[in-house]
């Protein structure tokens, strides 16, 4: 099983952390696994992942060990370069995409270079597609004032209260996510967090999703559907939106199916194999 590394560094002035994993004994492959985050997570939730796939997961600009300064404005389109100017750096050119939640970042990338994506696997994604209304705790977010109130008021029991309906098995999330969240949850992140969430009306993420039919590399569209924040139904859109791409529902997994559901890492790992 591959060994997963930490590193550090700078890119155009930015601190950068991520991990890194070589790629199993005997594969071979042009393809780099790439893992993007979500929010208010970090590359903590792709180790085991890493550990069976090797491959790349950064964390992004304004979340977990990487810069979070002030100057940034957090837009889809300033996060999308990032991952560009990150693989630049590192000297990747082909990856395979794995992306949840606000890691939808990354299908900006796709679009605008999909001779570079040779898989795509999309799990729990913000949804680049019309149609979706923000979740009642991002309406809370794009509020300003209310916002920046609420993020004060995160603490380990409010997040344990909030995870509760993140997933399908009763209770909160576990304490290794609460505790990986909860690390890194600084002034930075909260400033990253709204602004992101602020810069995203409806219509930003519709147009930011309007080439996605032009993706047809493999992909496969994992979908808890107790998610909370996004209806099953955009997962469904996704897959109509791809031309080659499989739908996996899980109907006893929620946000972050893979807690609910740990056989989803096999599966995925089976999906980036087979490229």
């Amino acid at each position: 099983m591959p060994e997963v590394s930490e590193h550090s560094g700078e890119i155009d002035g930015l601190q950068v952390f991520w991990r890194s994993a070589p790629p199993p004994a005997g594969e071979t492959t042009s393809a780099v696994p790439l893992y993007l985050h979500g929010v208010p997570s970090n590359s903590d939730e792709w180790v085991e992942f890493l550990k069976l796939t090797g491959g790349l997961a950064p964390d992004l600009p304004g979340f977990g060990r990487s810069g979070k300064p002030g100057s940034l404005r957090f837009t889809i389109a300033e996060l999308d370069r990032f991952v560009e100017r990150f693989l630049e750096e590192l000297g990747v050119e082909r990856v395979s995409l794995v992306v949840h939640d606000w890691g939808a970042v990354g299908l900006a990338f796709a679009q605008r270079f999909p001779e570079r994506v040779e898989r795509l696997a999309i799990i729990n994604a913000v949804p680049f597609l019309p149609g979706y209304r923000w979740h009642r705790t991002a309406r809370i977010w794009r509020t300003p004032g209310l916002g920046e109130l609420s993020m004060g008021a995160i603490n380990r029991f409010t997040l344990r209260l909030l995870s509760r309906e993140s997933n399908a098995a009763p209770g909160p999330l576990p304490d290794a996510w609460l505790d990986s969240v909860l690390d890194h949850f600084d002034q930075g992140t909260q400033r990253a967090i709204l602004r992101l969430y602020r810069s995203s009306p409806p219509e930003v993420l519709a147009a930011s999703g309007e080439h996605l039919s032009r993706l047809g590399m493999p992909a496969l569209i994992a979908w808890g559907m107790k998610d909370p924040y996004i209806p099953a139904r955009f997962g469904r859109a996704y897959a109509e939106a791809l031309p080659a791409a499989e739908l996996l529902e899980l109907p006893d997994a929620g946000h972050w199916p893979w807690l609910d559901r740990p056989d989803l890492v096999g599966r995925v790992v089976d999906f980036l194999s087979a490229g």
